[in-house]
């Protein structure tokens, strides 16, 4: 099973890679619309739905997809803007209400609400894609190798130190031990960005701790809809990896929240160059 998550974990990452730095925007952004479609098509099936509603679900989010594709074509910056407004509320969402929720491992039994609940998970991801393949590939790549950092340093540090149970009614298998070695590797990640002058600030490390955290609530949060769900993969697409949310999972709150952070530092930035007389 480890070879098979390695293998399937290098051939994502042999293709991703050059499609973030040579694939043209347009083709990136129907790329991602695709594998966003396939996420949404897995929570609609986690949720409940039927074969048909799951397919009118999908359809009516591509095409609506599409639409917006359009308008940010047609005018980017001011897709843009409302974007970074989403993003804000994604943030909000993520650090401040999805650990309560966590904590009291509330079910939503609601369907129209876990409907929009999935469209306010992977919209914001889409779009985050786009957009910051567009503004700063490098910090695109710089947010999703985060993600892939931690999650891999977990892995390790929980399967060979782990013994306090992280959220033990969620996922058994995450530990606190798995929690520092994410932060530990991630803060190695960005001593070597900072040290190689790829980024001149210390800001960074803490924004990518709070990334991490961001993508430690994404797994949890989904593996709390899985076990409501009594399903231990969200599908069977990727080979020892599970399904396209088991893959993203993390990204659904990190990158959203990343790419607000680098648009704040640049205004703080920006700011300040203009306050000097």
């Amino acid at each position: 099973m480890l070879m098979t998550r390695i293998f399937t974990a290098l051939v994502l990452l042999t293709c991703f890679i050059p499609a973030i730095f040579y694939l043209l925007d347009l083709w990136w952004a129907l790329l991602t619309l695709l594998l966003s479609m396939l996420a949404l098509h897995e929570w609609a099936k986690m949720i409940g739905l039927s074969k048909s509603a799951v397919l009118r679900y999908v359809v009516i989010s591509a095409l609506f997809a599409l639409l917006l594709l359009y308008f940010m074509h047609e005018n980017f910056h001011g897709m843009l803007f409302h974007s970074l407004q989403l993003f804000m509320l994604v943030a909000l969402f993520w650090l401040l209400l999805v650990p309560i929720w966590l904590a009291k491992t509330c079910t939503l039994k609601n369907i129209w609400l876990n409907m929009a609940l999935g469209w306010f998970l992977i919209g914001p991801l889409w779009l985050a894609l786009v957009c910051a393949k567009r503004i700063n590939p490098t910090m695109l790549l710089v947010v999703i190798s985060t993600i892939w950092i931690a999650d891999s340093a977990a892995y390790f540090a929980g399967k060979n130190f782990g013994k306090h149970k992280l959220a033990p009614s969620i996922s058994p298998g995450k530990t606190w031990e798995g929690v520092i070695g994410a932060l530990i590797a991630v803060t190695i990640f960005a001593a070597v960005i900072i040290y190689y002058q790829a980024f001149d600030s210390w800001l960074l490390l803490p924004a990518l701790w709070l990334i991490t955290i961001a993508g430690v609530y994404g797994d949890l949060f989904e593996s709390m809809f899985k076990r409501q769900a009594n399903l231990k993969d969200s599908g069977q697409l990727l080979p020892g990896h599970g399904g396209i949310l088991d893959r993203i999972d993390g990204l659904v709150p990190a990158l959203p929240i990343g790419v607000l952070m680098f648009y704040l530092y640049h205004y703080y930035q920006a700011a300040n160059v203009q306050s000097i007389p």
